[in-house]
């Protein structure tokens, strides 16, 4: 797999992440062990999981970050890992109350270290925004953790534009770090944001594009392949008259996205989720697509997309009407 530096850090990596949803939940420990270990044999080396992940299920509370953090140390392999991670997100009880107090952060941070079973993370996310508190405040407290060495780098997740320009700032001004990445969904599948059943999530805007384009900062979108709406739709295994299909992405304009993914995959033998996932890691800016996968035989197909290299005019081709 090849690899991309993050924007503005010392840190290498594989074109695409592996998502930490599935691990714990749909797959069991073994098999979860069993995909992280496919997915470094085929090259890749960060696994982006978060402290609540699995956690609205009735399942051991944090289990993906466990099982990733036995993982490493059973592999023995910490040091040729990107290690990422996700706190600061509303308890899943009250979701409209934020947590990003300097406490909450700090608090998060280090049940994550503890559960990953290592000294410092990476690549730290804030998983939400609260744009009540000043992102000097949270800045301070994200450099502390810097400094004393539990934090690498850290970058933002569901966070708007002009909250990240406004974080990026205050940075500059103090000679702080500032953001490393953006997480934010994103896929070929145009959403409406009306229709998010989340809305504390934050989808890639045509204003946010722009901005990643003239930063330069790197972008690890999440969702990246809609759940493989287009996969499911391609095999019939879905259709947009049925209930399967979100209504965010029940759209005449993902009809007609669909017929252009087909039409190129045919025309470069490649399949569906590659155009996809080539789609997001042909942008003039640092992609990284977080795949989720429970399989080797969908890690193969996901990871093929490495080679897919698409031009500005398929890129636009694929967008056409949006």
């Amino acid at each position: 797999m090849k690899r991309k530096t993050i924007a503005g850090t010392e840190l290498v990596s594989s074109s695409l992440a592996l998502g930490g949803v599935p691990i714990g939940s749909k797959l069991n420990e073994n098999d979860s062990f069993k995909l992280m270990d496919d997915y470094v044999e085929l090259g890749g080396n960060m696994v982006d999981t978060a402290e609540v992940y699995n956690n609205w299920l009735p399942l051991e509370a944090n289990i993906s970050e466990k099982i990733i953090g036995r993982w490493m140390k059973a592999r023995n392999n910490r040091s040729q890992l990107i290690v990422a991670t996700k706190g600061a997100h509303p308890h899943l009880s009250t979701m409209h109350i934020p947590r990003m107090s300097p406490e909450e952060i700090t608090y998060d941070l280090e049940g994550s270290l503890q559960r990953l079973q290592v000294e410092t993370i990476d690549l730290y996310w804030l998983h939400r925004d609260d744009p009540g508190r000043s992102v000097g405040e949270i800045l301070e407290t994200l450099n502390r953790h810097v400094r004393e060495g539990k934090i690498r780098y850290f970058g933002c997740s569901n966070w708007t534009v002009a909250r990240i320009q406004e974080a990026q700032a205050y940075a500059a001004a103090q000679g702080l770090q500032g953001f490393s990445g953006n997480q934010m969904s994103w896929s070929l599948a145009a959403v409406d944001p009306a229709k998010i059943s989340d809305p504390t999530t934050v989808a890639m805007s045509d204003d946010m594009q722009r901005y990643h384009v003239e930063s330069g900062l790197t972008a690890i979108p999440y969702s990246s392949q809609a759940q493989g709406l287009f996969t499911k739709l391609g095999s019939g295994k879905y259709s947009f008259d049925g209930d399967q299909v979100k209504p965010a992405y029940r759209s005449e304009l993902n009809r007609g996205r669909l017929d252009r993914i087909r039409q190129l995959a045919a025309e470069s033998s490649l399949t569906i989720s590659q155009i996809v996932l080539g789609y997001l890691m042909s942008q003039p800016f640092p992609t990284i697509p977080i795949i989720g996968c429970y399989s080797r035989e969908q890690l193969d197909d996901c990871l093929l997309a490495d080679r897919v290299q698409l031009t500005q005019e398929q890129l636009r081709y694929l967008e056409k009407g949006s």
